[in-house]
């Protein structure tokens, strides 16, 4: 069952809103760590798009006391804390498409969440910040999609490696 109030949906609205901003304004620093600076704007954009809207949503339920889901809920890569070997793991073996393909499915679920509370929230409040959510989170989609069409599959290390030898044709 999703968020029954305005307030409640708010709540998992920022709650989803700082975990991109975080994850985005991350996945920038590591592209840029990797030399891939195009790729690393992108993200920039995207955290500071996500940093905005979560600032916007602060500031319309400043006031309201509302209720804190749980952050585990939210968490891209893991439930612990930013400083922890599997986290430093996985950002140090990521790829610049293995980032974007990440980000997408955290839009994709977040477009989702907002989606099912558009389809069964009866109040017509409700449904308009859900529509509203929802919309936002499909124009992220779009653009992390973009980015991902245009962005290659690297080639495994065997591949690229220059001490494999050669097949001889003489």
């Amino acid at each position: 069952m999703g968020p029954a109030s305005a307030p409640e949906l708010y709540a998992h609205a920022i709650a989803i809103e700082r975990e991109a901003a975080e994850r985005y304004a991350e996945f920038a620093a590591r592209m840029r760590d990797l030399g891939n600076d195009a790729v690393a704007e992108v993200f920039a954009h995207l955290a500071r798009l996500e940093a905005e809207h979560l600032e916007a949503l602060v500031a319309r339920t400043a006031g309201v006391e509302l209720p804190k889901p749980a952050a585990h809920e939210y968490a891209w890569l893991d439930a612990g804390a930013p400083e922890t070997a599997a986290r430093e793991l996985v950002f140090r073996l990521m790829t610049p498409r293995q980032a974007l393909a990440i980000a997408l499915l955290a839009e994709q679920c977040a477009q989702a969440f907002f989606e099912r509370v558009l389809r069964s929230a009866k109040d017509p409040a409700l449904r308009a910040i859900a529509r509203e959510m929802a919309a936002e989170e499909a124009h992220h989609i779009a653009m992390v999609e973009e980015l991902l069409a245009r962005t290659p599959q690297p080639l495994p290390q065997w591949l690229t490696d220059e001490e494999v030898p050669c097949i001889s044709t003489s």
